[in-house]
């Protein structure tokens, strides 16, 4: 096999992962990138702070392993979603890219968030989406607007550098609200809704396919040879799901980040946007994936560690390895408001049922099931379509034991958690840069890594955890009018 770069550009920092002929990760680096917040709401970074970024980690990896990226074949690129990069004639950036957790268009999102658009596109046009970006740049930089010849995602920004051609994946498209994500192509109806056409849209192609080829100028300054693919890549989440080998309809993971994530990959396009619930292209050709989103996972736990001056680690151990039934306590984890299934920006945590005598380790396991419950209701989202067997457990929250065993029964689904190493979205892109490469077969290239432990669900408790979460999903009613 060849020897491939994976470049993740995140929202904090851009990586870089080198993949060796034997599909291991050799060599990685990092670079940070700031975010500018010049008003309420509003998230913003340079697309040139993200070249910056990628030409330091490139150093990085010359300087700390001689002669490796000469072997390099094949780039993929992975990275945050939904942000709106407008580009004048001159193909340079207009104004700052508006990022995926910028509210600012939150107006325009509800304008456009109709029957038909819900038809064409199977989501709800949520504010962080890039249609609703252009819209308000329509009316409050209608100068701005006037000179927009080119709307790029973030990471697109920086294959138009890398190979200078207009190129996007199918993944990351389908979170602008421009895509007819069935038929996965641009929807001339959305993109007319914002004022703008398909000259104004990169080309578009499957992530495993060839997405550009190295220019010679930015290959001689990074050290790489001209005219190596890059590979259409990935959003973030769809790149994550091809580094754990998530690539057969039916096959899913969990991430326990600061937010979290249940990511299904499906047979067919099967949207449900009545339930929040994220319905994309796959990066792989043939297939879909559903996507449930949680704003507050393990961030509710740093919360709960900030508050009480502990260690998150030193909370859960309070709890042992596997969990008790639940206590009367509750806990709303909608810290930053709430994605599936409420898709409410308004809305706060709310932690009820505090008694005389409620210790530390009550409002621990309470915030660990409140996120459990919040993750459960992302599995029903779904409805009753094809559900996971098992999930992957990825993310920081996944090294407990205690809390995979927790949500192994509240979903009803073992979880399984990967050995040590880097299965993240830029391994994800690695292999899809090794199959737009070689054209080989995704479902060869994507496997799963090493398991280092199964988590089953606990029939002895699960009659208490289902009526646990049936007071759980009541309680969103009652709190809901407060925040209003």
């Amino acid at each position: 096999m060849p020897v491939t770069l994976g470049l993740d550009l995140g929202t904090s920092s851009l990586k870089a992962l080198v993949v060796g002929e034997d599909g291991v990760p050799v060599a990685s680096a990092s670079a940070p990138l700031s975010v500018e917040r010049p008003q309420f709401g509003w998230s913003e970074q340079a697309p040139d702070d993200w070249i910056a970024a990628t030409r330091t980690v490139m150093a990085e990896l010359a300087a700390a392993h001689p002669g490796l990226l000469s072997t390099v074949s094949a780039i993929g690129l992975s990275g945050q979603m939904h942000g709106a990069t407008v580009l004048g004639a001159d193909e340079r950036p207009l104004r700052p890219c508006i990022l995926w957790n910028d509210t600012r268009a939150h107006a325009e999102a509800a304008e456009l968030d109709d029957a038909a658009a819900r038809a064409i596109t199977g989501n709800i046009v949520f504010p962080g989406f890039t249609a609703p970006k252009l819209l308000w740049l329509a009316r409050h930089e209608s100068a701005t607007f006037a000179r927009v010849c080119r709307v790029l995602l973030p990471k697109d920004y920086l294959r138009l550098w890398l190979t200078g051609e207009a190129i996007s994946d199918l993944s990351d498209a389908a979170g602008t609200s421009w895509l007819d994500t069935g038929a996965r192509d641009w929807s001339d109806e959305m993109l007319a809704r914002t004022g703008l056409d398909r000259t104004a849209m990169p080309r578009l192609v499957e992530g495993s396919a060839p997405g550009g080829r190295l220019r010679a100028e930015v290959a001689a300054e990074l050290g790489l040879a001209p005219g190596i693919v890059v590979a259409g890549g990935a959003g973030d989440n769809a790149a994550s799901a091809c580094g754990v080998g998530i690539v057969r309809p039916g096959a899913g993971f969990l991430s326990l980040g600061t937010s979290g994530v249940l990511f299904t990959a499906t047979r067919s396009y099967e949207p449900v946007p009545q339930t929040a619930l994220h319905t994309f292209c796959h990066a792989v050709p043939g297939l879909w994936h559903h996507m449930g989103v949680t704003l507050s996972a393990a961030g509710s736990l740093d919360w709960l560690s900030k508050l009480l001056q502990e260690g998150p680690a030193e909370l859960v151990a309070r709890l042992g390895d596997r969990p008790r039934a639940p206590r009367r306590l509750l806990f709303l984890p909608y810290l930053s408001g709430e994605r599936t299934p409420h898709n409410d920006a308004a809305v706060r945590g709310t932690l009820l049922g505090l008694e005389a005598d409620t210790d530390r380790a009550d409002m621990a396991r309470a915030v660990l099931e409140g996120v459990a419950f919040s993750l459960r209701d992302c599995l029903e989202a779904g409805g009753a379509g094809e559900r996971p067997d098992e999930l992957i457990a990825v993310g920081a929250g996944s090294r407990s034991d205690h809390w995979l065993s927790l949500i192994a029964t509240v979903l009803g689904i073992a979880l399984v958690r990967p050995a040590a190493g880097d299965f993240g979205a830029a391994l994800g892109a690695a292999r899809l840069a090794l199959c737009a490469e070689t054209g080989a077969d995704p479902a060869s290239v994507m496997t799963r890594p090493p398991l280092a432990a199964r988590f089953e669900p606990d029939a002895s408790l699960r009659g208490a955890f289902e009526g646990a979460y049936g007071r759980y999903r009541a309680l969103y009613p009652m709190v809901r009018p407060s925040f209003r």
